[in-house]
């Protein structure tokens, strides 16, 4: 709350309250003049270096006829796809479980979302190679659709500056590490979510399904029928849910991690209105996103990137926390979302373990091909709810990745997209993405992150370890300038005590410390948790998510690495819980006097003592505008002056 436990009930940080505009790009998280788009939903991911297109300004690399860039041949991307990423044999990494896969997808979802355009004909029915179509042409002559992602069209065709910078990608999603893939990252998102009639600041739950034990699970979309898979035995149909991530449904692990925190939210909102009773479901809701969003920071910093980029390079690019930094832009960054952070692509397994209550295969219940998988929520309602799915994920060793085996059939034979009507194959959309954003070669960014460059074939074996796949590499790009980022720093031997070579580890490591240093809302930040609020935060833990959130009774201490069952497994009762006694506000003696200000239709308020008398804020919900005084005063024992109401607002 960044004030002391005993002081006036202030609700949310004012500024936090803001999350809506600052996720909307009406409000900069930054305080500083000249740049209150940092960080913001709905613009341009950010360039650590030049962009690279074949005609300087927008055509991806080796688009043309015959595929030529710099006198070179560029490999077709399903080419590089089938004789160097794809893998039909994974063997496991028994010191980390799947859990840490699928954690990289979900946390990727708080920071990035890259829109496609979608103007021009349909792109599933033509190989024809037209704006904004850059079909993937498949070894039979045949093509894969391909989307080129939307343009930042502040910048206008033809502008000097267009032509300066180049084509510029959109993030649609707010790029601060935030929980906003919870809540959403649109006023109108974030308003649908929301259980606004419950007046207890809770999210809004599924009202046709819960799980056995009574637990919710997450909403539906609201345009029904959905897209998703049905059930093909029949019965009763279970759509696509919602969540503040559209991309909920893609996958049952994804799914079950976003229920977690559906019902984590309002477990916490509940414990709220219990110790502050006088809380506005304003003010409650507000400041459980608050404990949510630093939890999922928490668990990232401490628990997920160290694992990924090793304990040495995380002191190296990222080292101890020094207090917000407002000359750091946390904005996204091109390289990060278009490829460094695509590393977990290797780690994917080709099968979803689903595990009964002995973590042994479930029998009602068994594992599952991972394209049985894909925008299939029926499966989570019918069988069996998310305990088998988090079972497995945590229960089960992660895929391992190697140069020579990278990435499973699943994915670039079987990969299902809603929007297509054939499978898809995931590297070769990322190699097609990574040449659509004019991504700079492999070379580019070692030499970005203070790395040798790789010049003839000794060199790209010393950096991979394995000669042969050296020499695949290099027989299709011809050159090592033009080896695709994604591919080079996928190949790359793993740095000691971490899941990445050194290109990705230095990528990845120096976004992680902008998302942290350049965010003045972070948990650690000075005024934005009290001390004994972060004691207690620092308990949090997926392990203690699980069990305040399922009917799971055992877990690893740290889920992230792969234990056996029993023997590394302990109890619920022996992992640490968040007090939230540690919220608790005291009446002050003006509210005491004042009272609970009054409630408005379609609004709410928070409370504020910052100027030295009681306050209360009022804002309207999305759809709504507010009529009279935003502000009212405890003065004399009463508020002054009438609240004000909200009106519907019109389309003008």
């Amino acid at each position: 709350m960044g004030s002391d436990p005993g002081a006036v009930a202030t609700g949310a940080d004012p500024q936090r309250q803001q999350q809506v505009e600052r996720d909307s790009g009406a409000l900069s998280s930054q305080p500083e003049a000249g740049r209150p788009l940092w960080g913001a939903a709905n613009t341009a991911l950010l360039r650590w270096l030049p962009a690279r297109y074949q005609d300087g300004e927008g055509e991806p690399r080796g688009r043309g006829p015959g595929g030529v860039q710099d006198g070179l041949l560029l490999p077709p991307p399903r080419r590089v796809s089938r004789e160097v990423v794809r893998s039909s044999l994974k063997p496991r990494d028994h010191q980390y479980s799947q859990l840490l896969v699928e954690w990289g997808q979900y946390i990727d979802h708080d920071l990035t979302l890259t829109p496609q355009s979608v103007a021009g004909d349909d792109c599933l029915h033509t190989c024809e190679n037209q704006a904004p179509r850059c079909p993937i042409q498949t070894e039979d002559l045949r093509c894969m659709p391909f989307h080129r992602s939307s343009p930042d069209c502040s910048l206008g065709s033809g502008s000097s500056l267009r032509q300066a910078v180049g084509r510029q990608q959109l993030n649609a999603a707010a790029s601060y590490m935030d929980a906003s893939l919870v809540y959403g990252h649109t006023p109108q998102l974030q308003s649908s979510l929301r259980d606004l009639a419950g007046l207890e600041g809770k999210l809004a739950v599924n009202r046709r399904f819960q799980d056995p034990d009574g637990r919710p699970y997450l909403p539906f979309v609201a345009r029904l029928p959905s897209r998703c898979r049905a059930d093909p035995r029949g019965g009763e149909r279970v759509d696509c849910f919602s969540a503040g991530d559209s991309r909920v449904n893609e996958g049952l692990p994804l799914i079950a991690l976003h229920t977690l925190w559906l019902r984590e939210h309002n477990r916490i909102a509940e414990a709220l209105k219990h110790i502050n009773d006088h809380w506005s479901p304003e003010t409650i809701y507000q400041e459980t996103r608050k404990i949510v969003g630093a939890l999922h920071q928490i668990i990232t910093m401490r628990d997920y990137v160290p694992k990924i980029v090793g304990r040495a390079s995380f002191e190296l690019h990222l080292g101890a926390y020094g207090g917000y930094d407002p000359a750091v832009d946390a904005s996204a960054s091109n390289v990060f979302a278009t490829a460094a952070f695509r590393f977990g692509h290797a780690s994917i397994s080709s099968a979803l373990s689903r595990l009964n209550h002995s973590f042994q295969e479930h029998p009602l219940f068994p594992s599952l091909s991972l394209h049985h998988t894909f925008f299939s929520p029926w499966r989570i309602v019918k069988e069996g709810g998310i305990e088998p799915t988090l079972r497995g994920v945590i229960g089960t060793p992660a895929a391992a990745a190697n140069a020579n085996m990278l990435l499973v059939e699943e994915v670039t034979e079987r990969l299902a997209v809603l929007d297509a009507d054939q499978h898809m194959d995931l590297a070769s959309l990322n190699l097609q993405r990574g040449r659509d954003h004019g991504l700079p070669g492999y070379n580019d960014w070692r030499e970005f992150c203070g790395l040798r460059r790789v010049q003839t074939l000794d060199d790209l074996t010393e950096v991979v370890r394995d000669r042969r796949v050296a020499e695949k590499i290099l027989n299709l790009y011809q050159h090592p300038d033009n080896i695709d980022v994604w591919l080079g720093g996928l190949v790359e031997h793993f740095l000691p005590g971490s899941r990445t070579g050194p290109l990705f580890a230095c990528l990845i490591g120096k976004q992680m410390k902008a998302l942290r240093d350049g965010d003045r809302f972070w948990w650690e930040a000075e005024g934005v948790f009290t001390g004994q609020q972060r004691e207690e935060l620092l308990k949090g833990s997926v392990s203690r998510l699980i069990c305040d959130n399922s009917h799971i009774t055992e877990v690893p201490l740290d889920p992230f690495r792969f234990r056996e069952y029993p023997a590394g497994f302990v109890g619920c009762c022996r992992i640490p819980s968040i007090n939230l006694e540690a919220w608790r506000e005291k009446k002050s003696p003006d509210l005491q006097r004042c009272g609970s200000p009054r409630r408005i239709k379609q609004g709410d308020y928070i409370l504020s003592s910052g100027s030295g008398k009681l306050t209360a804020r009022y804002s309207c919900y999305h759809g709504f505008k507010l009529e009279g005084a935003e502000e009212i005063v405890c003065r004399g024992g009463r508020w002054s002056p009438e609240p004000p109401r909200c009106t519907e607002a019109s389309d003008d």
